[in-house]
């Protein structure tokens, strides 16, 4: 196996938004509006990157492979209008959320016609195994932000029940892009494997930082209200990270606020999980994640497409 390498020329990120303003189109225009807002209101493109970068690193060339790495970005969105029904935001990137514009049953509609329209497309275009990966991602997905759901307010989670929730809600579609690159990149089993286990912890530590950005950015950056997890009582990592540690006077400060007895303001929640090492705890944890997701592409052979996905492991690491 040769990896390719990536062409220069071409900004691979660049290449999906062009894809998506001169391609994308669904027979619903309500749905088709709705969607390419989404898309329009920005976002970082790691999936479909991810699913070319994979795809170039087992020898493919990822022009060849616009299709799919869209469809890894369409399914994240689809998933963004659901959650943002779930978890009744108002904003999402900064703009409102689908919901809000749209009513609940439009979004949920949407969603759910977005998904069938991807893998209508999907089963049509390619062979095994990539509409099965797909579709058991899709799987993961919803049983990830199920269990996210059944933990709400629950301050006993335990770190690896964290984990397993990141694994399915949003490692589980990382996964599936660099495993589904490797196939269409014409990857061996070992190849797809690596790409594979790649995604997966690039998936939990991108979870991780996600949930330090929460109390950390500011709303401009972030894109949605700072501190919406304390907010919404979701148990995330520097919260898992301080109360491993905490004495007890903070715990039962934290348990008050959850359980909505107390009338602390979110910053001083933040205050005290920044003092009791819950921050501290959660860049450590992305770095143990960010090294596991680079040593397992130890495998593949050296190239720029290599290169590019160790930076974006990387680019995860906050100090």
């Amino acid at each position: 196996m040769i990896a390719k390498r990536v062409d220069t020329d071409h900004d691979l990120q660049e290449l999906v938004e062009t894809f998506f303003r001169s391609t994308f189109s669904t027979d619903n225009p309500i749905i088709t509006e709705a969607v390419k807002r989404m898309l329009a209101a920005g976002g970082k493109r790691l999936r479909p990157r991810v699913t070319l970068l994979a795809a170039a690193a087992c020898g493919g060339d990822p022009l060849d492979h616009l299709h799919l790495a869209a469809y890894m970005e369409l399914i994240h969105v689809a998933t963004l209008i659901h959650d943002d029904v779930v978890d009744n935001a108002q904003t999402r990137r900064g703009v409102n959320a689908t919901a809000v514009d749209y009513g609940n049953r439009v979004s949920v509609l949407a969603g759910d016609y977005l998904f069938a329209w991807i893998f209508k497309n999907v089963t049509a275009t390619y062979p095994a195994p990539i509409p099965h990966v797909l579709s058991a991602t899709l799987a993961d997905i919803c049983d990830g932000e199920v269990l996210q759901l059944r933990a709400t307010g629950k301050l006993e989670l335990s770190r690896d029940a964290y984990v397993e929730i990141a694994r399915k809600k949003t490692a589980s579609l990382f996964a599936a892009s660099a495993r589904c690159g490797a196939v269409v990149g014409g990857g061996s089993p070992a190849a797809e494997e690596a790409l594979r286990e790649y995604g997966e912890h690039f998936g939990v530590a991108f979870q991780m930082k996600d949930d330090l950005l929460d109390m950390t950015a500011d709303e401009r950056s972030l894109g949605k209200p700072v501190g919406n997890d304390l907010t919404e009582r979701k148990v995330t990592i520097p919260l898992i990270e301080a109360l491993s540690s905490a004495d007890g006077r903070f715990q039962t400060e934290v348990r008050r606020f959850y359980d909505g007895t107390a009338n602390d303001a979110i910053g001083a929640i933040v205050a005290g999980i920044d003092r009791h090492g819950g921050l501290r705890g959660t860049r450590a944890q992305i770095a143990a994640f960010v090294a596991r997701a680079k040593q397992a592409l130890e495998p593949l052979p050296e190239g720029a497409a290599k290169n590019e996905l160790l930076d974006l492991a990387d680019a995860l690491l906050v100090q």
